[in-house]
């Protein structure tokens, strides 16, 4: 099992706005069942973290390409992305592995 964040590095002021994007997007995956339950949170300035950031989180069995050979990309999904796009100054991908109970040592 791995956790996934995406972070973002939005255009001044539009960290809300790239965070509404990126729920629509996530959803979007969520609905074709290609995603699992996610969390969106977003900084535009009024807390102490990281200034116009948007970071989306979710867990996965694995780590697989949404531009793999055998996926059918949802309907959407593209369209919100490219939008995304123009809002961001860079984003990066987080993967780490999540500790099970099946992974701990004695």
């Amino acid at each position: 099992m791995f956790h996934l964040r995406r972070i973002f590095k939005t255009n001044p002021g539009m960290a809300r706005k790239v965070a509404t994007l990126a729920y629509q997007e996530a959803q979007i995956f969520k609905d074709a069942g290609q995603r699992t339950d996610f969390s969106v949170y977003f900084n535009g300035g009024t807390t102490p973290a990281e200034k116009d950031s948007v970071v989306l989180e979710w867990t996965d069995a694995s780590i697989q390409s949404i531009y793999r050979e055998s996926n059918d990309i949802p309907e959407g999904a593209l369209q919100v992305g490219r939008e995304i796009s123009e809002l961001t100054i860079d984003h990066r991908l987080e993967i780490n592995e999540l500790l099970t109970p099946d992974k701990m040592l004695d």
